[in-house]
């Protein structure tokens, strides 16, 4: 085994990894100024509660700690299992969340399975819905099946600021730069999936939802003066 991948495979370092993507994001946070918009609906859903499917571009992911209220419900992403997937749900959970780790090897039904069973729980679902490989911006299915199988409301959320780092990444993921100006932003996708969706309608709510998330992203970018 190379050196590279001892180093990349040792606990000690994942852990220092996470805790300095975790201390800087809250660092980022803490030094900006940020607006929240649109999180009505779904703060009163949650209160009453509720659980809701989150959705957002994997672009925008690192800021989903602050993207849904801890003090009103909880919550469980999804997360590759690979070694980046990890990570990243690692630092979540550093933010309180949960994670459920996807692998090639794991049956849609699976996933499905341990997914609804949380959402009976109570536990809100978030997903990146062009991750984890991408390509970026075009929206999966998957929170289609679990809007139709738990009757749960959808909300679509992102962020943007006025200053970021953007990540050499296939979706050149974001991370705000401190003492910036940013904004929080979520909607309710208003579609109704039906129990048994035809294949044409399936790709017809696959691609209003991918517009929905569009919508809110360049929303959010057009708050902060980069639209």
């Amino acid at each position: 085994m190379s050196l590279r991948k001892k180093i990349a495979d040792s606990a000690w370092f994942n852990t220092a990894i996470e805790g300095a993507f975790a201390a800087y994001i809250r660092f980022a946070y803490r030094t900006s100024r940020w607006e929240r918009q649109g999180f009505e609906a779904m703060d009163e859903v949650l209160a009453e509660g509720e659980p809701v499917i989150v959705a957002l571009w994997h672009q925008r992911l690192m800021m989903a700690p602050y993207l849904f209220n801890m003090d009103l419900g909880k919550i469980c992403s999804l997360t590759s299992a690979a070694r980046a997937g990890r990570m990243a749900g690692q630092v979540q959970a550093r933010f309180g969340f949960e994670t459920i780790a996807m692998s090639s090897h794991m049956r849609h039904v699976t996933l499905s399975r341990d997914v609804l069973g949380r959402m009976r729980d109570g536990w809100s679902i978030g997903i990146a819905t062009d991750g984890p490989r991408g390509p970026a911006r075009v929206a999966s299915t998957v929170p289609l099946v679990w809007a139709r199988t738990s009757g749960k409301r959808v909300f679509v959320v992102s962020f943007s600021a006025r200053r970021v780092v953007a990540f050499p990444t296939w979706d050149k993921m974001w991370l705000p730069a401190p003492f910036t100006r940013g904004v929080l932003m979520c909607r309710e996708w208003q579609e109704t999936v039906p129990r048994r969706p035809t294949d044409a309608e399936t790709e017809a709510l696959r691609q209003k939802l991918g517009v929905a998330l569009d919508a809110v992203t360049d929303a959010a970018d057009a708050a902060v003066g980069r639209g």
